[in-house]
């Protein structure tokens, strides 16, 4: 493996200026420097390379232009109440990010020196990391297959690339908007034995047209149901939770497992270890179908609806079309109290805010 300690920097002679906080959208604006790791079968890794910002140079055949032979983490940076600037819990992500290498036949890396150069990447570009509590610093790290072939093999070159950008929060300040959801049992996001617990580009290409589709019908996300008794799985691009009382009268948080076909989201997992941590009240990890939301539903047992995720935290769902109906939530009525306080509580261990 290549390490952080070969790690070169070439830095860029013209930095750009930062744009204000406040007029970020995301995924647009990215810093002076990226990071490159090139691999070949013939000469393994080479050493890191942090350098000015710049286009890549591709050869025409390349496999992850071709058949999609490529993956990519989200994560964020956040500038603390103390100035520090954390990662957060860069390991769960640097972690599935190997697995999504193992299955795409990439070559495999070692995890903590890649979090070792990305952090040098911070370093380098920290005035890049806003100055802000609302706003932070995304960070896109890419894997892709760069085999100069139109056969479908394993790839024999590859580049792994960081690149980095300050974003925005999610909702305007103050706001925190429910949005409408539609569930369609015609279109499917991922199968079992297929590749939706990996992120890779394939799985995230052809929801474009389904969710303009949901635009078309007046729906912000798609509600993904999948299979022939309509499980839940995912809302947007972003892990669905469920609080509602149970036929037996009990609270519970409710969330689809991960059985392959939802992706293991960072937020996913730190939404329950907080819950766990709380105990207030049930948490559990189940597949979930339409018809049980359904009738909880009409039966005014669901309290909250929201999605989980690296770029909202939290965000509610206040209405559902399904079949032609369209379903109210009471996400918004019931505060959203726990959809409230999981936002405030990751948001204040995001910077350190544990003081006030």
């Amino acid at each position: 493996y290549s390490t952080a300690a070969d790690l070169t920097i070439e830095r860029n002679p013209v930095v750009k200026p930062k744009p204000d906080p406040s007029t970020l959208v995301f995924g647009k604006q990215f810093s002076d420097h990226m990071l490159t790791i090139s691999w070949s079968a013939a000469g393994g890794w080479e050493a890191p390379q942090i350098k000015p910002f710049q286009n890549l140079s591709l050869h025409p055949a390349s496999s992850a232009l071709h058949y999609s032979i490529e993956l990519f983490e989200g994560m964020k940076a956040f500038r603390g109440v103390d100035n520090h600037i954390r990662l957060f819990r860069p390991m769960l992500n640097m972690e599935r990010m190997y697995r999504s290498t193992e299955r795409s036949c990439l070559p495999l890396f070692d995890k903590v020196e890649l979090i070792k150069c990305i952090n040098k990447l911070i370093e380098v570009d920290q005035e890049w990391v806003p100055y802000s509590t609302d706003a932070s610093l995304y960070i896109r790290p890419t894997f892709i297959g760069t085999e100069p072939s139109l056969g479908v093999s394993r790839t024999g070159h590859s580049l792994l690339f960081v690149i980095i950008g300050p974003v925005g929060p999610y909702f305007a300040t103050g706001g925190f908007s429910p949005v409408s959801l539609l569930a369609d049992p015609r279109y499917v996001r991922a199968w079992r034995g297929g590749v939706g617990e990996y992120k890779m580009g394939g799985n995230y290409g052809p929801t474009i047209a389904v969710q303009s589709e949901a635009a078309k019908q007046g729906c912000q996300q798609v509600l993904w149901l999948y299979g022939e008794n309509e499980e839940i799985t995912e809302v947007g691009t972003m892990n669905l939770f469920i609080y509602w009382t149970t036929e037996k009268g009990e609270k519970e948080l409710v969330t689809p497992p991960l059985d392959g076909i939802i992706l293991p989201g960072v937020t996913r997992q730190s939404l329950l270890d907080l819950a766990r941590e709380w105990g207030d009240f049930k948490v559990t990890e189940r597949r979930v179908l339409m018809k049980e939301l359904i009738d909880a539903l009409d039966d005014g047992r669901i309290l909250e609806v929201f999605g989980s995720g690296t770029a909202c935290v939290v965000c509610p769902v206040g209405s559902l079309l399904y079949r032609g109906q369209t379903y109210q939530i009471p996400t918004m009525k019931n505060g959203p109290e726990i959809a409230k306080r999981f936002h405030k509580e990751l948001t204040d261990i995001q910077v350190e805010k544990f003081f006030e």
